[in-house]
């Protein structure tokens, strides 16, 4: 049998030499051609005419592949496969392969591939498989500037580990993916997102368009999942608009693509991140935010801009605490109160006019949950929470005399005058 010669070889290996002898014997007779043989095996011209000068020389076994029964050089070694596996299961059992992988490197000094890291979790069953792409789809082109274009988006997740929900609030840029602000609240709301974008415009500036969801914060849907009302703006898309930033609505989550691949990294590493530091509140989840993670974050992942300079417009304005504030209309009673969420706001006397009775006045619930009453530009009232005014302390500057220049030149003039009736008398 032509397979004596042969030592441990596979079956596999085996069909495969019977595969390569039946075209080299093709080609010796002439039936096809040595290039033909070198294509249907799959191998170079030149690697055909080294095969076929071992098939003369040793037979059979000059076809088979002399790698197999020999230990890789590259292999790993046993204990050092063992270690990587315990330090997964004890200590970053949560983290997912990539950064995983960067610890290994980071912090113990283990210098292996991450296809290696990655195959060898999923041989032992240690994380799953990731399952197949879909169709092809073009990325759309990053905006070249930054302040172009910037993503807002929040994603509920298990942040503590536990069974708490808390909501991460991200606003990043579109042309570089630097994250600008990044804070966890109990729920994505108006107050919420109007904090997110004036820390942004305080800090950054005036930028030229936003990108976002049509959660009812953002935008008014008349019918569910069909196209938003842009004449009906809501308190968001009200601030927005009287800062000339336009706000743009997304139709799908494979829109909002590049946002949503941001949130599986920040799913994949904050929560670990969380716990190997032992924060527990969201508190400290934020001030760890705001001081340190979200600097680490910018350092690996942004990414530099297509065109140098920057679309961010310097803030001229400075009543950002009215334009991001939730503003209502309401008409002063004869008693000039105003009656709003079920309590009644006394107005005082004010210089503006005698009476405020029968005006339309905008009433601003703002952030830090104190409001104010305006009557066009000017400001009738302030309250906290409870109704009660917010009376502002009188100004030092407002308690000192009269210059005294002023003073002596009034008594210079009495003087004169006095002078003046002698004369006449």
């Amino acid at each position: 049998m032509p397979v004596c010669g042969m030592k441990r070889s596979t079956e596999a290996a085996w069909e495969r030499a019977m595969k390569v002898q039946e075209v080299m014997l093709r080609a010796m007779a002439k039936r096809i051609t040595w290039w033909q043989a070198a294509e249907i095996i799959g191998i170079s011209c030149r690697q055909m005419r080294r095969w076929l000068r071992r098939y003369e020389e040793h037979g059979y076994e000059g076809l088979r592949d002399r790698r197999r029964g020999r230990v890789s050089e590259k292999r790993v070694a046993l204990r050092q496969a063992e270690e990587v596996l315990r330090l997964y299961q004890d200590q970053y059992f949560d983290f997912n392969v990539r950064h995983f992988h960067e610890k290994l490197v980071a912090e113990h000094g283990i210098k292996l591939s991450y296809t290696w890291v990655k195959l060898a979790l999923q041989g032992a069953g240690l994380v799953k498989k990731g399952r197949k792409r879909g169709v092809h789809r073009k990325r759309r082109p990053r905006r070249p500037l930054p302040g172009m274009l910037l993503h807002i988006d929040g994603s509920q997740h298990q942040w503590f580990c536990d069974h708490r929900w808390y909501d991460l609030v991200v606003i990043m840029d579109d042309a570089t993916s630097e994250v600008y602000y990044a804070q966890l609240v109990e729920e994505e709301s108006t107050r919420t997102v109007m904090a997110g974008l004036r820390t942004v415009i305080e800090e950054q500036g005036l930028f030229c368009s936003l990108y976002s969801d049509r959660a009812s914060h953002f935008f008014l849907t008349p019918k569910a999942g069909g196209a938003v009302n842009h004449d009906r703006l809501t308190q968001v898309g009200r601030a927005l608009n009287e800062l000339g930033i336009q706000l743009i609505p997304a139709y799908s989550p494979q829109a909002r693509g590049r946002s949503e691949r941001g949130f599986g990294t920040w799913q994949g590493r904050l929560p670990q991140e969380l716990r190997l530091r032992g924060v527990a509140t969201l508190e400290q989840a934020n001030r760890f935010l705001r001081e340190k993670y979200i600097a680490e974050f910018n350092q690996r992942f942004s990414v530099p801009a297509g065109e140098k300079g920057t679309a961010f417009v310097p803030l001229r304005r400075k009543d950002l605490d009215l334009v991001f504030s939730l503003q209502h209309e309401r008409v002063v009673a004869r008693d000039n109160t105003v009656s709003f969420a079920n309590r009644v706001w006394q107005l005082e006397r004010s210089k503006l006019r005698a009476t405020l009775a029968g005006c339309r006045v905008s009433i601003h619930e703002h952030l830090d949950e104190t409001i104010s009453i305006t009557f066009g530009p000017h400001l009738v009232g302030r309250f906290n929470a409870e109704a009660v005014p917010l009376v502002t302390k009188p100004k030092d500057k407002a308690m000192e005399l009269p210059p005294l220049r002023k003073a002596t030149n009034y008594v210079a003039s009495l003087s004169g005058l006095e002078k003046s009736r002698q004369k006449a008398a």
